[in-house]
């Protein structure tokens, strides 16, 4: 099993950044890649951001790219997600979630079904 636990959540003004982070514990040598996924009020969940292990790849949704970056710290075993430029249509709760499928496609990276163990999320809300 892979514990997850996200942090750094709350309530900021348009344009503002906030920095989101994960720490995993556990079996996290199981792990190929962690992601970042986002549920808005009365909308799917839906992806965010993916870093993978193998080569440092990464892979962002195209409504934050330029704006968010995801980053790991081995040492700390955690993933973080610092997301600048913010926009209330970024407003949702923050998932941050363990892949453990090596060589994974962009297209499986944003694939939520494909993604073995979840963090209870943290709210980001954006106010305009």
């Amino acid at each position: 099993q892979v514990q997850l636990v996200e942090s750094g959540g709350g309530l900021v003004q348009a344009g503002g950044s906030l920095r989101l982070s994960c720490a995993a514990s556990g079996r996290t040598f199981s792990t190929y890649g962690m992601g970042w996924f986002r549920q808005a009020p009365g909308k799917e969940r839906e992806f965010v951001a993916h870093f993978s292990w193998s080569g440092g790849m990464t892979y962002y949704a195209d409504s934050v790219k330029g704006r968010f970056t995801i980053s790991r710290d081995n040492a700390k075993n955690t993933v973080s997600l610092q997301m600048n430029s913010l926009k209330p249509e970024d407003t949702a709760v923050y998932y941050c979630a363990a892949q453990t499928r090596p060589r994974i496609t962009t297209a499986q990276a944003m694939d939520a079904a494909l993604y073995a163990y979840w963090g209870q999320g943290t709210q980001v809300t954006v106010s305009s």
